[in-house]
């Protein structure tokens, strides 16, 4: 194992509506192949067809404002109406240049909430947070540090509110994946996330810690955060924290929570790959043992599990034992208009599922106008409305672009090798 070098799974592109904001507040672990275009632009927030570009913009960005305005309210109700609202309008559309000019009010403002709010605004603020970030990237980044503070202390805080605490999680790590230049302080963040996932590794007596299902989906959600964090990290970073937790993240798979199994799985998988990227032929400490292991989870047919339950887990532990036993790799191809991205890789795979997390219904949205989302997926600059060419991704063109990006990476992956000898030998 891997057997044969890696493969891709051949999934199907499919086409399906953008998933809805309520069906993110299930917990629920959500992977997508694709979504449909949601022009924003040409419905009114008030749902009227018809009204011009200009009416629209100006009926928007005044809804904004009124939300800005209202969380600074006395009211905490009203503060946490005004963060979900803004929170909501920032998800669905790209407004770059409304947000530049007002981000030290915006993340002040929220920091106050932040630091003064019971749970339930804690976690609005935190989210609201987060999509600050994905509207302007690292232009908040000196803004953020304070921010940054506080969501580190509550994250760690064992008193504050569960949902408050995974979403700090979950903003921590989009802040850090959009906003952050400084891999000291992607460090510590990984550090923070890490002392909570790890409260569902095996006691000393090697028996599984039973937590609340709130505890074991705070879990989940701070190893989703890690997840998306290491797969930007530098190779020395991503080697130590091989070594330090692929085998113990087999524990997770023992929990109770579908949700941490899940998640757990998919980061087992994220390893491997990033692992067999310097080392092709890399197993771990036991991989049969793993392999049993995930075999049993992705045949599952235990009736004390809820049937959705089982029906989420046997998908995505098949894709994992894939993963981790042939080297096998995502394929998916994300339609958004006539646009479409490749997700080729569980790198890309966290990241896209990620944004989809944060973004909810408005993912497609950003994946066209957003210029910092664009990139990470390398889709380049937004094409104007009107001049996008219609793309048709064929199985032959997927399966001759895999088979270029395998060539250079081995190519790439020798060379590493060679210059790596020539040192050894040098030593000598």
């Amino acid at each position: 194992m891997p057997k044969g070098g890696k493969k891709k799974g051949g999934k199907k592109v499919l086409a399906s509506l953008p998933p809805s904001d309520e069906e993110y507040d299930t917990g629920d672990n959500w992977s997508t192949a694709s979504v449909l275009s949601d022009d924003i632009g040409s419905i009114s927030e008030d749902g009227e067809n018809g009204a011009d570009d200009t009416t629209v913009v100006e009926n928007f960005e005044d809804k904004l404002k009124d939300c800005i305005e209202g969380i600074s309210q006395k009211s905490g109700k009203g503060r946490i109406s005004c963060i979900e609202t803004m929170a909501k309008l920032l998800s669905k559309k790209y407004v770059y240049d409304f947000l530049s000019d007002r981000k030290v009010t915006v993340s002040d403002g929220l920091l106050r909430c932040l630091k003064k709010g019971n749970g339930d605004e804690q976690a609005a603020s935190a989210k609201c947070l987060s999509l600050l970030c994905v509207q302007l990237g690292n232009e908040i980044e000196d803004d953020f540090k304070e921010v940054h503070s506080l969501l580190l202390t509550i994250l760690a805080d064992n008193t504050a509110p569960v949902k408050a605490r995974s979403e700090c999680a979950a903003t921590l790590a989009m802040s850090n994946f959009l906003a952050c230049t400084d891999i000291s302080v992607v460090d510590n963040t990984m550090l923070a996330l890490e002392n909570i996932f790890k409260g569902s590794y095996r006691k000393g007596d090697k028996s599984v810690p039973s937590h609340p299902q709130q505890i074991s989906r705070l879990h989940a959600d701070a190893l989703s955060a890690w997840s998306l964090l290491i797969s930007i990290a530098p190779t020395f970073s991503v080697q130590k924290k091989i070594e330090m937790h692929l085998s113990r993240l087999s524990d997770l798979l023992e929990s109770a929570d579908v949700e941490l199994r899940i998640v757990a799985g998919e980061t087992i998988a994220l390893l491997y790959e990033l692992a067999r990227e310097e080392d092709e032929e890399y197993e771990g400490e036991d991989i049969c043992t793993l392999c049993a292991t995930l075999k049993n989870l992705a045949t599952d047919s235990h009736k004390y599990r809820a049937k959705k339950d089982r029906k989420m887990q046997r998908s995505s532990f098949r894709d994992v034992l894939r993963a981790v036993e042939e080297g096998d790799e995502p394929d998916l191809a994300v339609k958004f208009g006539k646009e479409c991205v490749m997700i080729d890789s569980w790198s890309k795979r966290e990241q896209y599922d990620s944004l989809c997390q944060a973004l909810t219904s408005g993912v497609n949205h950003h994946l066209q106008e957003n210029p910092a989302i664009r990139e990470i997926f390398g889709l380049g600059p937004p094409i104007p409305v009107g001049n996008v060419p219609p793309q048709k991704v064929s199985k032959w063109e997927r399966t001759h672009y895999n088979a270029a990006l395998f060539k250079a990476r081995t190519k790439a992956r020798s060379k590493h090798r060679d210059k790596r000898s020539v040192v050894m030998n040098g030593g000598d």
